[in-house]
């Protein structure tokens, strides 16, 4: 139960990679209503699958909803089936392309089996819900009423309607709707916490007003906001996001998340430790170079395992001392835009100067010489450039490029 928590297990799942809870008062706030409640609370996270895949700035989230299903309360994933068929215009200078329900559904079921491994989806404590569920049964007087309960110009105080706004950039009625949509879904599965990045905090105080206004509620309080910090990308400047090529995704092939994760900027590796992963950031090593190592090993741990973490950092290091490099960061890279897809493997290491004509590739496959992130390959073919990038193509021992 929620009151047997301690002041000193509150304060990890509260202040750990946490940039705001909101109310925060004398009177109102989430340490106490823990505290004084021996019911779980409610805890919501909203996701559109707008993407197949998920990357290491959408874990942030997720890792933190399950440290609320740990400390014995109810973790509710929203899948935005409805929602993304919109798309958040948040942080957009333009709208959304708009996705079909089959897009929708595709994105959905890969989202889900990612999040098994951060998610306990066999407890007691956790509740799967769709927001088509209540969303496609909305009548027009209900879109209406909830239309009716905020302003336009409440709408353009929306970071990014505003800017969009002021550049003349269309905004198109439908995006209105959209954070109006998204806090239905608290009022829905009747929230006590919703987790959001930063970005989200508009959205996240909608859903607050609507159960405020709900008489269905009679008298219950409103759901609190939690906001986290937006994982900055691999390149040190912008938010992870596999649209600037700047993230780790959590299907990478282990010595290609080793080696993303080995190179974190300096000044991003404490802050990766604290978000992405439990380790002690009393106990990090003082040498930079060590850290980064670790934090590699840590997160190609929790995704694989940890013995394929020792495998894909050995790996490594045996690039790294074939090459004669002091890091994976000095690996030559070759641009695969130059080669035309769908490729066969053979075609791909000719083309890329590992060896000097097909009949020699076809000869060091067969020969078990030519190796994607450390693992053997057959001759095969590869439908487009998102299954090779970021991954290091070797030859033999002393003959390796990172495809980019």
């Amino acid at each position: 139960m929620s009151q047997s928590l301690t002041q000193s297990n509150l304060t990890p799942l509260l202040e750990r990679g946490v940039v705001e809870i909101f109310p925060d008062s004398e009177t109102d706030n989430l340490r106490d209503r823990i505290q004084k409640t021996d019911l779980p609370l409610r805890i919501k996270l909203g996701i559109d699958p707008t993407r197949p895949d998920l990357h290491l700035g959408h874990t942030v989230a997720l890792r933190k909803l399950r440290q609320f299903q740990d400390a014995g309360h109810k973790a509710v994933l929203i899948i935005g089936d409805f929602t993304a068929q919109i798309g958040d215009p948040t942080g957009r200078s333009e709208a959304r392309p708009r996705l079909t329900a089959e897009e929708v559904t595709y994105n959905a079921e890969t989202y889900l089996e990612q999040a098994k491994k951060i998610l306990d989806f066999s407890s007691d404590r956790f509740e799967l819900r769709r927001n088509g569920e209540w969303l496609n049964k909305l009548d027009l007087q209900q879109i209406i009423n909830l239309q009716a309960s905020m302003t336009v110009g409440q709408m353009l105080a929306k970071e990014g309607f505003s800017d969009r706004y002021e550049k003349g950039n269309p905004i198109y009625l439908h995006e209105f709707l959209y954070p109006l949509l998204q806090g239905y879904d608290s009022v829905a599965i009747d929230s006590d916490v919703e987790l959001g990045g930063t970005d989200q905090k508009f959205n996240i105080l909608v859903g607050r007003d609507l159960q405020l206004k709900d008489k269905n509620r009679q008298g219950k309080p409103a759901q609190f906001g939690l906001l986290l910090p937006l994982l900055v990308g691999l390149d040190g400047v912008q938010k992870m996001s596999k649209s600037l090529g700047n993230y780790v995704g959590l299907t990478d092939e282990p010595l290609s998340m080793y080696s993303k994760l080995e190179k974190v900027p300096d000044a991003l590796v404490d802050k990766y430790f604290e978000l992405l992963t439990d380790t002690d950031l009393a106990t990090l090593p003082e040498n930079p170079r060590e850290k980064q190592k670790q934090l590699a090993l840590a997160i190609v741990g929790q995704y694989h395992s940890p013995e394929v973490a020792r495998q894909a950092q050995q790996d490594a290091e045996q690039i790294v001392l074939a090459g004669n490099t002091t890091d994976l960061g000095d690996i030559p890279e070759f641009d695969l835009s130059q080669i035309n897809f769908p490729a066969p493997l053979h075609y791909l290491v000719k083309a890329s100067g590992l060896c000097k004509s097909n009949s020699e590739a076809q000869s060091q496959i067969k020969n078990g010489a030519v190796k994607l992130d450390g693992e053997k390959l057959r001759d095969r073919t590869f439908a487009n450039v998102e299954e090779l990038s970021g991954k290091v193509l070797q030859v033999g021992k002393k003959k390796f490029l990172r495809l980019v």
